[in-house]
């Protein structure tokens, strides 16, 4: 099977360096979610992958080999980096026979995958007819028309509605299975989480995590337990008797940082304590990528008054 494998890759502009030393492989068989914040470098490393800009030191190759030397590259990667990039004055089948055309794929393959991908009653419509939603599966159908063994995929729910948001997550979990190198970038972390086996996160430019999903969150974010009871005094005794801090919260209940379920009930049970709720916060991929990129990002807005 193919991997795409970048070694100490580095882009710059102007003096200005985007991307800066990288090294990371992108492995078949998983779904990996390629994260950080705008101007971080995940779409320049991406059009680097995809020979449309030339490194200044490094390589990225698919299958060993440079996009460039890909003969018919339709076969070997689909990608999806900009949904407008389709003509306007074509319909949605015209533009995947042009494409088809150009790679020696049948015309019947542009058939299947407007199928495929919810288009077929839409197809002889011209482009600059479609939403946005639309496009974006025009998209999709485009870098799934060779059957390619990697597919790449730059913020894929963009514009689609909540049904076509599960069907690319159904969609990329099946390339996966199917043995395909499946790399995504998105800004969506819940979406992310969804559907990432493995996550490849940049900041600056730099190389900040390479990981599966599951080791990256819960080596960030602390185990946390909510509890909520009807005599907050005496909770808040047993629980400082034996080490814990409990914070108090507007609704009422309260947070136990670095502490399990099973403890907290043993702790409330032996003293007495009546519990009114009690359950263990899980941690989430959106918090443990703020947690690593917080001094990260280039633009940052001012937090919001409560």
């Amino acid at each position: 099977m193919t991997s795409i494998e970048v070694h100490d890759l580095t882009k710059e502009y102007g003096g200005r360096r985007a991307v800066h030393g990288l090294t990371f492989r992108v492995l078949p068989g998983r779904v990996t979610g390629f994260l950080g914040p705008n101007g971080a470098g995940k779409s320049t490393t991406m059009r680097l992958v995809l020979g449309l800009d030339r490194p200044t030191a490094g390589s990225a190759t698919i299958g060993g080999r440079a996009y460039p030397a890909l003969r018919e590259p339709l076969r070997h990667v689909g990608a999806l980096l900009d949904a407008q990039a389709a003509h306007g004055s074509r319909t949605g089948r015209d533009h995947l026979r042009v494409l088809a055309a150009s790679n020696r794929i049948p015309d019947r393959r542009a058939d299947e995958v407007l199928e495929e991908t919810g288009l077929a009653s839409v197809a002889r419509r011209r482009v600059r007819t479609y939403s946005l939603g639309m496009r974006q599966r025009l998209g999709i159908a485009a870098a799934l028309l060779g059957d390619p063994e990697v597919v790449m995929l730059d913020e894929p729910s963009n514009g689609l509605d909540p049904e076509g948001i599960v069907w690319v997550r159904q969609l990329l979990r099946r390339l996966a299975k199917e043995g395909r190198t499946v790399l995504v970038s998105s800004h969506l972390m819940n979406e992310t989480a969804s559907f990432a086996d493995h996550l490849v996160v940049l900041g600056r430019g730099r190389l900040l995590a390479d990981t599966p999903m599951r080791e990256f969150v819960h080596a960030r974010v602390r185990p946390r337990v909510r509890v909520r009871t009807s005599d907050p005094v005496a909770l808040r005794r047993a629980l400082a008797e034996h080490g814990h801090e409990a914070v108090e919260h507007v609704d009422g209940h309260w947070t136990v940082d670095h502490a399990r379920v099973d403890d907290i009930g043993r702790l409330a049970a032996a003293a007495g304590v009546a519990v009114l709720e009690l359950a263990a916060e899980e941690a989430t991929l959106e918090q443990a990528y703020f947690d690593l990129t917080s001094a990260e990002a280039e633009f940052t807005a001012q937090p919001q008054e409560a």
